[in-house]
């Protein structure tokens, strides 16, 4: 059984869906605090730490490189999405009864075994796909030996040609021009040159990458920090705002997942910029924060599932357009350096804009503060800031637009 690492000709929804499995970590991890480890902090910790290395150093063996993305690997890809999707459907309607009744730890611990075959089910997969491969391996070999009779008839006849060539000096040389040609025709929408990363920083499309993230993702990171502080000022439970931060991960998961096929389907069937997509997502979290901003009921369940979605799918759109602009060669030195502005972001939005304005409010002898008063100045600022962010990326779609047009025109005439 192995593990596969789809190489860049596979199609760029299916690399942008890979982010997607990372938003569901958090709340598969709160399931397992709340089912074995609940008031264990310290051991809670302690598997954090340990759990990461454990998993990576056991699976690492079965991990190969898959050169092409054909029809069955592509079919193959696609039940792991569904089963994503599965997962996904399940925590949720969980979480959703978990806040309804009052669970027993013998229905909690059937749910989380049941979690944990839908976990394990991915399995069945990659043995099916395993166990296809070494079907068309045992077919290949036995057409061959079909032909072995011919190929002997043959191999007297080219003996002689080969001694003849060596006889008159010449030698037969492989030659790279296929496959160069085949990897000319894989690396579709990039411009003419391969970026470093400090021709990268020359350029304004990787300033207004940086600025976009530092404004998105920045204040995403921040609600999401802040998410507990904010459930108390308004009157949560502490089992409701884990709920809350349960449901952040699902909504995270599901924006960085559909993303990529969304933003993929309309740049190949109706020409859109892939930029256009981080402008509608950053105009979609500054909603998000207005909502929170204004204290209705309910009012953060809805906010932070708007700010969840389109934070989860600027992490899935920011890697492909920086691959499409900059390049592949150098697009994971590149990205990473934009990604700087994600913590830097946070920072300013969560001390110098969310702490700052929450101690103004802060009285008492513990410093607390209760109330919408506490954050809405705040998420009214990181409004503002996301609207921002949405028109630099409306600047980044009118510089790029041309760009993404004549590639999109080209594959399709290439196709």
């Amino acid at each position: 059984m192995k593990f596969y690492i789809i190489s860049s000709d596979a199609d760029e929804s299916y690399i942008d869906s890979i982010p997607g499995f990372l938003g569901l970590s958090g709340a598969i991890l709160i399931q397992i605090y709340r089912t074995f480890l609940h008031k264990k902090p310290a051991s809670f910790l302690l598997m954090l730490a340990l759990l990461p290395t454990v998993n990576t150093l056991l699976l690492m063996w079965f991990v190969r490189i898959h050169n092409k993305c054909e029809g069955d690997e592509k079919k193959h890809l696609n039940s792991l999405s569904l089963i994503a999707l599965v997962v996904a459907a399940y925590l949720m309607g969980f979480i959703i009864l978990e806040n309804i009744l009052t669970l027993r730890f013998a229905i909690r611990f059937v749910a989380f075994v049941a979690l944990l075959l839908l976990l394990a089910s991915p399995l069945c997969i990659a043995i099916r796909a395993h166990k296809g491969e070494s079907d068309r391996v045992s077919q290949t070999l036995s057409v061959e030996g079909g032909q072995l009779t011919d190929t002997e008839v043959n191999w007297r006849d080219s003996g002689k040609r080969n001694a003849q060539d060596r006889s008159s000096g010449y030698r037969h040389l492989p030659s790279n021009t296929d496959q160069e040609l085949d990897i000319n025709d894989e690396n579709t929408l990039q411009l003419g040159e391969t970026f470093n990363l400090l021709q990268a920083m020359c350029t304004m499309d990787f300033w207004i990458l940086f600025i976009a993230m530092a404004c998105g993702m920045g204040s995403g990171l921040a609600t999401v920090n802040n998410l507990n502080q904010i459930g108390k000022s308004l009157g949560y439970s502490t089992f409701e705002t884990g709920s809350l931060i349960s449901l952040w991960s699902i909504w995270n998961f599901v924006g960085r997942f559909g993303a990529g096929y969304v933003s993929d389907y309309f740049l190949h069937a109706k020409g859109l910029a892939r930029p256009l997509f981080m402008v509608i997502t950053l105009a979609g979290m500054s909603v998000g924060h207005v909502v929170i901003a204004s204290g209705m009921p309910s009012a953060l369940y809805a906010g932070s599932l708007l700010v969840g979605v389109f934070y989860g799918s600027q992490w899935s759109l920011m890697p492909t357009i920086a691959s499409e602009i900059f390049g592949v060669l150098h697009m994971g030195t590149i990205f990473n350096a934009i990604t700087i502005a994600a913590p830097v972001g946070s920072y300013i939005f969560s001390v110098r804009v969310i702490g700052h304005f929450y101690d103004q409010e802060a009285s008492g002898a513990w410093d607390t503060c209760a109330g919408i008063r506490c954050f809405r100045l705040s998420f009214l600022i990181m409004a503002c800031a996301t609207v921002f962010g949405s028109l630099t990326a409306l600047a980044l779609f009118f510089r790029t637009r041309s760009f993404y047009s004549r590639d999109v025109d080209g594959s399709s005439s290439n196709t």
